[in-house]
C-alpha cells in the first residue's frame, strides 16, 4: 500500500473507559462522544483539588443537605419553573411560600400578599429596586414634578448588587460612608443624604461585613420625622438576604419587618438560611400595589396566559420545591432550633478566639452566626490574610478582607458558622486558628492583601 504525504492514519477512538478517563482534553470543542462514566469522572476529577464546600466558612450559601431533599431536586430538575401552565403545582408551590412568608415577616392580614422566588438574593434587589423607582416616577410625574433624578440611600456596608442595581439602572447613589468600629447605616448621615429624589432608604438585617443589623427602627422613626417636617413620604427596603431566615427565629419581637409602616418590601436569601441548595432568593412586599404593574409582562407562547415579573425567564424548578420541602419538614420548630445552636456555636467561636488574645470582635451584637474580627495591632509581623492561608492548610476557607471605604483600613477575618457545623467541629475550628496565629508569631506572614480593582468613586455624604 502506498502512502501519500501527510496521510497517516488516524488513531482509533478509545473504547475502555479506563482508555477514555485518560484522554486529553482538547482545546477545542469535542469531536467524539465517550461513555458517560468516564466523563463523569473526568469532570469529578478536574474539581478533587477545590475546596471542600463543607469547611467553605467563607460563604453564606448552604452546602449542606439531606437525602431527602437530593430526592426532591431530581424529581423536579427538569422543570421550567416560569412554564406555569405546565407545571401549575411548582407555581401553587411558590405562590404558598409567598404567603408563608408575608406572615413570617409580619405582614398586614387584610391584604394579597405579593412577591417571587428568584435566582438569589441579588435578582430580588433588583426587583425591589426596581419598584421603589417606578412608584415614585409615577408619582412625581402625577404631581407634575421632575422625575428624572431618582436617588437610593445606603450605607457603604451594602452588598455588591445594589451598586450593580443603581448603575444599571440609573439611580443616584447616595451612599452614607462607613466609620472605624461602626459598620452599619445610622441615621447619622440621612439629612445630607435624603431628599425629595430619594426612592427609597435600604437597610438592612444581618450584613454580610459583621452580621449585624443596621439601627432599621431608628432610621424609621427618623423618616417619620422627616416626613412631619417636609410632606416627603419615603419608603424602606430591608435586604434581609442573611437575617430574614434568623430574625423571625431568634428574636420574635424584634421589629425589623412589616410591623414598621415605611417598610414595604423586603429580600431573604433561600439559599442562605434558609437552607436550600443555591440558587434561590426572595422579594415579598407588603401587598401587591407596591410592585407596580407596568413591571409585570404577560406571555402566552408557553401555553395559558400568564403574568411574569422576574427580571430571569426560563430556569430550574428544584430549589423551588427544596424550599417547600424544608419549610414543611422543618416547621417554625426545626428552624428556630437550628438558628439557635448555629448561633451559640458562633457565639462560642467567638469566645475562644478573643480568649486566645489574638483578636478583637467586631460586632457588637450576636444577631446571626457570624464572627467577624480583626488581629490585635500588637501583632506586625503576620495578619488576617496570613491567617486566611495558614488555615487553607487544614482545608478550611475563611474570608480575609479590608472594609469599604472610609474604614479601608480595617482588615476583618470572617467565619460564618453555618448549621452543618457542631460544637466538636467548632472546638478544632477554633483550635486551628490559634494554632495557625502561634506560628506566625513565631515565623512572621508574607501575604499581600489582593489588589482591587478601582471602581468609579460614588459620593458619599453630600447631595450630588
Amino acid at each position: 500500500m502506498t502512502k501519500t504525504k501527510n496521510s497517516s492514519p488516524k488513531a482509533a477512538q478509545p473504547t475502555g473507559i479506563l482508555d477514555q478517563f485518560n484522554l486529553d482534553i482538547p482545546e477545542h470543542f469535542p469531536e467524539h462522544s465517550i461513555n458517560p462514566r468516564a466523563a463523569a469522572n473526568i469532570v469529578n476529577s478536574e474539581s478533587w483539588t477545590d475546596a471542600s464546600p463543607m469547611l467553605n466558612l467563607s460563604s453564606f450559601v448552604t452546602t449542606f443537605y439531606e437525602p431527602e431533599e437530593a430526592e426532591v431536586a431530581r424529581a423536579n430538575i427538569t422543570k421550567n419553573y416560569i412554564d406555569h401552565d405546565m407545571y401549575p403545582q411548582c407555581f401553587a408551590m411558590e405562590k404558598k411560600m409567598v404567603g408563608w412568608l408575608h406572615g413570617l415577616w409580619n405582614g398586614p392580614k387584610n391584604v394579597e400578599p405579593y412577591g417571587t422566588a428568584t435566582i438569589g438574593s441579588s435578582e430580588a434587589c433588583m426587583l425591589a429596586g426596581l419598584a421603589h423607582k417606578w412608584n415614585w416616577r409615577q408619582a412625581r410625574q402625577k404631581a407634575g414634578k421632575d422625575a428624572s433624578k431618582p436617588n437610593m440611600v445606603t450605607g457603604g456596608n451594602v452588598q455588591i448588587v445594589w451598586k450593580k442595581f443603581l448603575r444599571y439602572f440609573d439611580v443616584e447613589p447616595r451612599i452614607a460612608p462607613l466609620e472605624v468600629g461602626n459598620y452599619r447605616l445610622t441615621t447619622k448621615h440621612l439629612d445630607k443624604l435624603v431628599d425629595e429624589n430619594t426612592i427609597c432608604v435600604v437597610a438592612i438585617a444581618g450584613q454580610t461585613f459583621t452580621g449585624e443589623d443596621d439601627d432599621i427602627q431608628e432610621i424609621h422613626d427618623w423618616l417619620d420625622k422627616y416626613e412631619k417636617r417636609t410632606g416627603i413620604n419615603i419608603p424602606m427596603h430591608i435586604d434581609g438576604a442573611s437575617g430574614g431566615f434568623v430574625n423571625p427565629f431568634l428574636y420574635p419581637d424584634y421589629e425589623w419587618d412589616f410591623r414598621l409602616p415605611r417598610v414595604q418590601s423586603i429580600n431573604a436569601s433561600g439559599h442562605k438560611f434558609g437552607l436550600t441548595p443555591p440558587g434561590l432568593g426572595w422579594i415579598i412586599f407588603k401587598e401587591r400595589k407596591i410592585f407596580n404593574e407596568e413591571l409585570v409582562f404577560y406571555v402566552n407562547y408557553l401555553g395559558g396566559e400568564m403574568p411574569t415579573a422576574t427580571l430571569n425567564f426560563s430556569r430550574n424548578a428544584m430549589q423551588i420545591a427544596v424550599q417547600y420541602y424544608l419549610f414543611l419538614r422543618l416547621g417554625r420548630e426545626g428552624y428556630t432550633s437550628i438558628m439557635r445552636h448555629a448561633v451559640n456555636n458562633a457565639q462560642r467561636l467567638a469566645e475562644q478566639l478573643v480568649e486566645s488574645g489574638y483578636f478583637e470582635i467586631m460586632n457588637k451584637t450576636q444577631r446571626i452566626p457570624v464572627v467577624a474580627l480583626t488581629l490585635k495591632s500588637k501583632y506586625k509581623n503576620f495578619s488576617e490574610f496570613d491567617i486566611s492561608a495558614k488555615v487553607r492548610e487544614r482545608g478550611w476557607v475563611l474570608s480575609a478582607y479590608t472594609m469599604p471605604a472610609h474604614a479601608e483600613k480595617v482588615r476583618s477575618l470572617r467565619i460564618v458558622v453555618r448549621p452543618h457545623l457542631n460544637r466538636n467541629v467548632i472546638d478544632l475550628l477554633a483550635t486551628d486558628i490559634i494554632k495557625a496565629c502561634e506560628f506566625l508569631k513565631a515565623n512572621g506572614g508574607n501575604m499581600k492583601p489582593p489588589e482591587l480593582h478601582k471602581h468609579k468613586a460614588y459620593k458619599t455624604d453630600q447631595k450630588c
